[in-house]
């Protein structure tokens, strides 16, 4: 009967053992790191702070604004439809479509305030 003594070879445990140190010394980097994290934060954030402002103005706004344009003209329409087949005319649902797209209009020139950018 032979006896196994150790499945792995000495190449073997010393790869394993180099593969572990790297390991290690790579995510202990972060343990000495120094420095003011929020410091960090707040400057990234100033810098991209006009350009999200940039964005949202340009494309956001605009975006919300077309779909809220065409569901007001739809439900305007459907509206008409319905008072030419029942006689009463429906104010409820395009006049929700108009103030939201009057909000979301004027929402550029006083949200920023708000939100405090």
């Amino acid at each position: 009967m032979t006896r196994e003594k150790n499945r792995f070879t000495k190449l073997q445990w010393l790869a394993f053992a180099a593969a572990l140190l790297i390991f290690i010394l790579f995510s202990a980097t972060t343990v000495y790191a120094a420095g003011d994290v929020a410091g960090a934060i707040e400057n990234t954030w100033s810098a991209a702070k006009s350009q999200i402002k940039t964005v949202v103005n340009n494309v956001v706004f605009p975006v919300i604004d077309m779909i809220l344009a065409v569901l007001f003209f739809v439900k305007i329409g459907t509206a008409y439809m319905d008072y030419r087949k029942h006689g009463q005319f429906e104010f409820t649902a395009p006049a929700i479509l108009f103030a939201c797209l009057i909000f979301t209009l004027t929402a550029p020139l006083y949200i920023w305030g708000i939100v405090g950018m």
